[in-house]
């Protein structure tokens, strides 16, 4: 009986959407130019999620499957994200629109909107997944700035502003200024609050990696880029001067390195100012520094990462109220990808800047996830969607593997594996598995590895 039950849900779903769908798209053929008027009534939620399961429709026809066995290939949507799914995601997105208005007093206008849907059609870089997206919303810039952008934006916006709020990082900051009180070198900090870690860099040709398992302190070669990257970051990081933004230094960091890069006026033994980046405060020190070797001691003060504080104050907030009497317009989408000089990044990334990390694409999306800096090893990671050029946090919630570096990843159809790798605890031989339709996380078996 609730097979059947489930089964006609899925039929009035899939009838409501081709319904909607088929009456917005009436007069498709007619240019963007010309003046058009929409229905702005309100969308009820039962819209947004059929609207939100076309999307996700058009994402799941993209995925890669193995070619080793392409029939196995799910035919339903709903076979891989229930229908309850979809509509806690658009739940889920229409209250974090909510808490910018209730935390920071910054409701999404419709100015706001219309400019990322300006933005998603200016630099996206799969311009004919983007269309398939406008088509199955109806070509209705109401319906887009919806449901489409508001979702991307909230998710952007939110992250942003909690990382760097000392409402919810004040505490923390100042426990790390107590710290830091009276201390002129980062070794006598170590019995502290923070994390003390320790890296000896080894400037090398090849880039290949050592690390003693169990010990606070590891080494790790680079090659001449890598090197040149590292020694720019730390000039930055152990002087006065201000600390690019993370867009810049992404940027930099991207730029081809000739010469050879040197330490140069930072001298050894001078500890930094106490910075902070969207996952943590942190000082460092440089111990030694010569041609070809750089060690570094950092201590670092973790805050609570953004998952763990939403899914406490998520669950007593309402839902987002919709921009009235704003005239939306239609936007253009670019005729073909940008095939020179590409900046994902100019929609602002929601990960630190790091480097041995995996990447997966799935078809319709890159997954990247791990990775260190040059002294923190991460277990977040992040979703680019090149159709909107769009960046989603992965979540940091449930059985999601432990910080490591160097680890391997797999794009299975349905999930990414990842596995191995060097933690804090050493060569890990661990892993964990990654769903990104339904944003979640469950551990690998280690019986019988």
């Amino acid at each position: 009986m609730k097979k059947a039950q489930t089964s006609a849900t899925y039929f009035i779903v899939g009838f409501m959407v081709m319904a909607g769908i088929t009456c917005m798209m009436r007069d498709s053929s007619a240019s963007a130019s010309t003046t058009r008027h929409y229905s702005q009534a309100k969308l009820t939620l039962e819209q947004r999620v059929a609207y939100q399961r076309a999307i996700e429709e058009i994402y799941w026809q993209h995925r890669l499957w193995p070619k080793e066995n392409p029939n196995s290939k799910p035919s339903l949507l709903e076979e891989i994200m229930p229908l309850s799914e979809i509509q806690a995601k658009v739940e889920d997105s229409l209250r974090k629109s909510k808490t910018l208005e209730d935390y920071w007093q910054r409701p999404i206008g419709g100015e706001q909107l219309q400019a990322e849907m300006g933005r998603m059609a200016s630099q996206t870089q799969q311009p004919e997944v983007l269309r398939e997206i406008f088509e199955a919303l109806g070509n209705d810039p109401y319906v887009i700035a919806e449901c489409l952008a508001r979702p991307a934006l909230a998710e952007r916006l939110i992250r942003n502003r909690y990382a760097y709020d000392e409402r919810f990082h004040g505490k923390l900051k100042r426990q790390a200024e107590a710290d830091l009180s009276g201390h002129c070198h980062i070794e006598a900090m170590r019995p502290g609050s923070g994390k003390y870690t320790a890296v000896r860099w080894v400037r090398q040709q090849t880039a290949e990696y050592r690390s003693a398992p169990g010990r606070c302190e590891s080494e790790i070669e680079l090659n001449r880029e890598e090197w040149n990257a590292l020694v720019k970051k730390l000039k930055r990081e152990l002087t006065i001067e201000p600390a690019e933004s993370p867009v810049e230094e992404s940027r930099t960091a991207r730029q081809p390195q000739q010469a050879e890069e040197q330490i140069g006026p930072v001298r050894a033994g001078e500890m930094s100012r106490l910075q902070e980046d969207e996952e943590k405060y942190y000082v460092k020190e440089l111990i030694t520094a010569d041609r070809k070797h750089l060690k570094v001691a950092t201590v670092e003060w973790r805050k609570e990462p953004f998952d763990s504080w939403w899914e406490r104050v998520r669950q007593g907030l309402g839902e987002t109220e919709e921009t009235a009497g704003y005239d939306y317009k239609h936007v253009e989408i670019r005729s073909v990808a940008v095939t020179t000089n590409p900046d994902p990044l100019a929609a602002t990334p929601i990960l630190s800047g790091r480097f041995r990390h995996t990447a997966v694409w799935t078809g319709s999306e890159m997954i990247i996830w791990g990775g260190t800096d040059n002294s923190t090893l991460y277990n977040t990671g992040a979703r680019y969607n090149p159709s909107t050029s769009s960046w989603t946090a992965t979540s940091t919630t449930g059985a999601v593997p432990s910080p490591r570096a160097l680890h391997t990843a797999v794009w299975t159809g349905t999930e990414m594996i990842v596995w191995g790798g060097d933690d804090p605890g050493g060569f890990a031989s661990t892993g964990g598995r990654y769903n990104p339709s339904t944003n979640s996380w469950t551990a690998t078996s280690t019986t019988g590895a």
